[in-house]
C-alpha cells in the first residue's frame, strides 16, 4: 500500500464546511470516548460503539451532514488510540489515560473505499456532502484506491492522501546491478560505486530560526491573536522543514531504486542511536529511518531487492589509510549482503571519491550530473 499525497485548494464556502465536519468529527470523538470513560459496567468495544453510530446519526441532525464512513473511521482512530497507548503501557512506558481532542486538535477526515471520486481531466476532487475542490495532481498513480485521508495541516493547507494499492504495478527492467550503502553523520551516505553524498542538515540550519520563533510564540498572551500567528509561524517554519527533507529523501531513493537491482544497507537500530548526546541530534536530522522506508516500499513496487545485513564491524579501521573508510564500510556492506545471497563478493577497488552536493540532488533528482 502507498500514499501519494497532494495540495488541496478549497474555496472559502468549501473550506468552512471542511472545517465544520472536523469539529463535529472532534465532538464525536471526545464523545464516544466520554462513554468509554463513564461505563459503569463492562466498557463498551469497538463494534458496540460502531453500532450505536447508528442511532446517534439517526437523532442527531448535526452528525447527519457528515459521510456515514466519515463518521465510522472516527471510532476507528479512537480504538487505534487507545490499543497504541495499551502497548506503550505493556512496554513498560509511563503514559497517562488517552485525552480529550481540544478545540481545532482534530484535523483528519477519512474515506475508506467509497464517498470520494477524482476528475483528473479537470483536477477536480468531489467529496460527498462537501462538494468539488481544485486539487494539485502533480504526479501520476495508478493501482486500485482503497481509501482518502482529507488533512488540514498546522498551518491551515489542505491535502489529500490517496491509499493506492499497487500490487499489479509493472516491475522496472531488471538492471544487473548492486550497491552497498553506508549511512553516516559526516555525510548523508557513502555507496560502494564511490559516490559520497552530503549531508543537507536542514534541520541544523533552520535551527536559529525556529529557537527566535519559539521565543517569539512563548512571550505571547494565552488565547490572543498574536499567539495565533505566532503558532502559525512557528508551524509554517516546521512544514517548510519537513518538505525540504522529503524532497531530498524522496529523490535520492528513487535514484537507487531506478538504478540498481539489489541495495544492501545496515540494520542499524536507529531509535537507539538517536539517543546519543553526542550524535543524536544529526541521526535525526538526516532522516535514516525514513530514507530506509522510502528505498522499502518503492523498492518493493519496482521489483527490486532491499537486503539488511548486521551492522557489526563493518566500519573497521583500514590498514590502507589511501582508503576511505566509509567507503570502506559500503564495500563491506555491499559483500556482506552480497554474500547472503549467495553472490560473489565485489573486490575493493580504491579510488578518488565523488563527493556530491546535496543541493544537485534537490534540483536535478540525481547524484549523476547532466551532461
Amino acid at each position: 500500500m502507498l500514499c501519494y499525497k497532494f495540495r488541496l485548494y478549497p474555496s472559502k464556502a468549501v473550506e468552512s464546511t471542511l472545517a465544520e465536519h472536523l469539529e463535529i468529527c472532534r465532538r464525536l470523538y471526545n464523545r464516544l470516548l466520554e462513554m468509554k470513560k463513564n461505563s459503569r459496567n463492562q466498557e463498551p468495544g469497538h463494534r458496540s460503539l460502531q453500532s450505536l453510530l447508528v442511532d446517534l446519526k439517526k437523532n442527531d441532525p448535526e452528525l447527519q451532514k457528515l459521510y456515514s464512513k466519515v463518521l465510522q473511521m472516527v471510532n476507528n482512530q479512537l480504538h487505534y488510540n487507545l490499543k497504541v497507548l495499551s502497548t506503550l503501557k505493556k512496554r513498560g512506558k509511563r503514559v497517562g489515560s488517552l485525552r480529550f481532542k481540544g478545540e481545532g486538535r482534530y484535523n483528519t477526515l477519512n474515506y475508506n473505499q467509497s464517498g470520494f471520486s477524482i476528475d483528473f481531466e479537470n483536477k477536480k476532487l468531489h467529496l460527498s456532502k462537501i462538494g468539488r475542490i481544485s486539487i494539485k495532481l502533480h504526479r501520476n498513480f495508478e493501482g486500485n484506491v482503497k481509501g482518502l485521508i482529507v488533512k488540514r495541516s498546522g498551518t491551515g493547507r489542505w491535502f489529500a492522501i490517496f491509499q493506492v494499492d499497487e500490487s499489479r504495478a509493472e516491475p522496472l527492467p531488471a538492471m544487473s546491478r548492486a550497491v552497498g550503502i553506508d549511512v553516516g553523520v559526516r555525510h548523508f551516505l557513502t555507496d560502494s560505486d564511490g559516490r559520497q553524498i552530503e549531508n543537507p542538515r536542514f534541520y541544523g540550519r533552520a535551527l536559529k530560526r525556529m529557537r527566535i520563533l519559539q521565543r517569539s510564540f512563548s512571550r505571547k498572551k494565552n488565547g490572543s491573536s498574536n499567539r495565533r500567528k505566532a503558532v502559525m509561524r512557528l508551524n509554517n517554519a516546521y512544514e517548510k522543514l519537513a518538505s525540504q527533507r522529503d524532497d531530498f529523501l524522496h529523490k535520492l531513493s528513487r535514484f537507487y531504486v531506478d538504478n540498481y537491482d539489489v541495495i544492501i544497507t545496515e540494520d542499524l537500530k536507529i531509535q537507539k542511536m538517536a539517543r546519543s548526546r553526542n550524535y543524536g541530534r544529526f541521526i535525526l536530522d538526516a532522516g535514516w529511518s525514513r530514507f530506509f522506508r522510502m528505498l522499502s516500499y518503492k523498492a518493493a513496487s519496482a521489483g527490486r531487492t532491499v537486503v539488511k545485513v548486521n551492522p557489526a564491524y563493518t566500519s573497521q579501521e583500514n590498514e590502507d589509510k589511501m582508503e576511505d573508510r566509509d567507503f570502506r564500510a559500503s564495500i563491506n556492506i555491499l559483500n556482506r549482503g552480497l554474500s547472503g545471497l549467495g553472490r560473489p563478493s565485489v573486490p575493493v577497488e580504491i579510488r578518488p571519491l565523488q563527493v556530491i552536493p546535496a543541493s544537485l540532488i534537490v534540483e536535478t533528482g540525481s547524484p549523476i550530473p547532466s551532461g
